[in-house]
């Protein structure tokens, strides 16, 4: 997958999980109480800071703050922008 943004510095650009659909249980979940998804597919790296290598490279999966980064639209598609420390792990 490739997309024509790239991060500057210590941002990565991440497309989020899609959201859970229906519970464990088999209960569908209405679109009004879905959660934001905490986890996404990295597809986008900065070149990190001069001191401060980039640990994560695209195509790794991670786990983020639930308020984590900034909502951006590329060519129709969601994706979410932040710093790599904003970035819990790597799944």
């Amino acid at each position: 997958m490739s997309v024509n943004v790239k991060p500057l510095a210590d941002r990565v650009l991440v497309e989020p999980a899609a959201a859970e659909e229906k519970t464990a249980g088999g209960i569908f979940i209405p679109d009004t109480a879905k959660e934001k998804p905490q986890k996404g597919t990295v597809v986008a790296v900065g070149n990190g800071k001069v001191d401060e290598p980039m640990t994560v490279k695209v195509g790794d999966h991670v786990l983020y703050g639930k308020y984590a980064g900034t909502e951006i639209n590329v060519e129709g598609k969601d994706y979410l922008i932040m710093r790599e420390s904003d970035l819990f792990a790597i799944v």
